[in-house]
């Protein structure tokens, strides 16, 4: 490690490289030495590299952002934020397709579909048998007929209950929670297929299928008889989300956070991979999805919390000190959509987020006031709203219901976010103040925007 003593300009010198391997450190006049230097060749390498990504990224924007999502998918955080970037691109990633998905992240028409080596617990020898059996015998037509085409020694139970549950199959069945019944029967009817094959003896399925043949891809139509479990409904939209998170690490075919993104922006325009962006104490609110809580005792015994959080850019942490943990713990449910709002702490140059309140977007509520052209450019109209406000605001700890106006010309709509300072305690009474006041005030669930 060196240590700069002093900097001083000595024009131009000879200079003698007495680096090694991955250090380059040239001696110069006077004993001195000149640490790291980064000289012209370097810098014009890295501004022509620049210069080509930015092409392919403005003039092959698909194939640019589907190479940099296969370079990274071994980087959860990095994949989501590229993906993030797709979305803002009017890029759609389409989720794994066991009759279309090849290796990798690949441009599929508009969008870019989802590769197969992103896939937790699908491996690559998995992946080639997948797909030498898909280019033999064309696509997939169901699971029966996948598990018997393709080596179950190699694509085992694991890897099937992986496909299924990352929505592989969908185009298939949508209805994941009856393929995972169905692989129950249908696995080990493959297994005895496959060993049946291998013996060159037929068995009762083929018998009653009409007939048996030694390549069973000359059997007709022999997945039909493949056993099937009694049917059962799919799995709720948000479990299915959290499983499919689980296999690939992240959201694709669907983001709970999606449907309510612009009713979220009304109340947290910030997002979370904009929180290093922002001032040291600055107070925001962040609509995100609460993916882990870890529970920790102070040095007093107190407890706190380190919350997992995520939005549709990126991941991240929150701290819940000892006193709110004990007002809002009830509310801190693991995979729970949530609204919180904080303060940005810098700590080792990260930026991350203290909570100061959390509450789960279901439950929150908000005032809405409708206010005219005439009404929204009046100085004593803006006086006797601010007035009503700030009556009832009450305790400045417990006002958790945020006041958002509307301002209507002709045909259009514009939202205005009223500051942290006109939030109120209780929706019915400020609503109902403001509607004697003749005001056009309701109240409205944000997930109702």
């Amino acid at each position: 490690m060196v240590k700069i003593i002093t900097r001083k300009s000595l024009e131009t010198q000879n200079v003698y490289d007495i680096g090694v391997e991955h250090d380059h450190n040239f001696l110069i006049r006077n004993g001195l030495i000149a640490s790291n230097c980064f000289n012209k060749s370097h810098s014009t390498a890295y501004g022509y590299v620049t210069y080509q990504t930015a092409y392919l990224k403005a003039n092959y924007p698909l194939e640019y952002m589907a190479a940099l999502l296969t370079a990274n998918s071994g980087d959860t955080e990095k994949v989501q934020k590229y993906i993030s970037t797709c979305l803002s691109m009017d890029i759609q990633i389409e989720p794994p397709d066991i009759n279309r998905s090849g290796v990798d992240f690949t441009p599929s028409g508009d969008k870019i579909l989802f590769g197969l080596s992103a896939v937790r617990n699908v491996g690559q020898n998995a992946i080639a048998c997948i797909l030498a059996a898909r280019n033999e015998g064309g696509e997939f037509k169901s699971l029966s007929d996948f598990c018997d085409r393709v080596d179950l020694r190699t694509v085992n139970r694991r890897t099937l209950e992986a496909l299924i549950n990352c929505g592989a199959f969908d185009k298939i069945d949508s209805n994941r929670n009856q393929l995972i019944k169905d692989l129950e029967l249908v696995y080990e009817w493959a297994q005895s297929r496959a060993r049946d094959r291998a013996s060159g003896q037929g068995n009762l399925f083929d018998l009653l299928g009409g007939g048996f043949s030694t390549n069973h891809n000359t059997t007709q139509n022999s997945f039909d008889t493949a056993p099937k479990a009694k049917p059962v409904p799919d799995l709720p939209p948000q479990e299915k989300l959290r499983m499919e998170k689980e296999i690939l690490g992240f959201y694709v075919s669907d983001h709970p956070l999606k449907s309510i993104r612009t009713s979220a922006r009304v109340l947290a325009p910030i997002n979370l991979s904009q929180l290093s962006e922002q001032r040291e104490e600055a107070n925001i609110c962040a609509v995100v999805m609460l993916n882990g809580v870890k529970k920790v005792m102070t040095k007093k015994g107190d407890p706190m919390a380190i919350l997992q959080i995520e939005d549709l850019t990126t991941q991240s942490e929150a701290v819940v000190f000892p006193k709110i943990y004990e007002r809002i713990h009830l509310v801190l449910q693991v995979d729970s959509r949530m609204i919180i709002w904080g303060k940005v702490d810098r700590r080792d140059e990260q930026a991350q987020l203290i909570v100061e309140d959390a509450e789960p977007v279901e439950t929150v509520q908000m005032v809405m006031v409708e206010l005219d052209l005439q009404q929204a450019a009046t100085i004593e109209e803006h006086h006797r709203l601010r007035t009503i406000l700030q009556e009832y605001s009450g305790d400045r700890e417990k006002a958790k219901v945020p006041i958002i106006g509307i301002v209507r010309a002709n045909d259009t709509r514009h939202l205005v976010r009223f500051g942290r300072q006109f939030w109120v305690q209780d929706t019915r009474t400020t609503v109902q103040a403001l509607q004697n006041a003749r005001f056009t005030a309701y109240i409205q669930p944000l997930i109702g925007v």
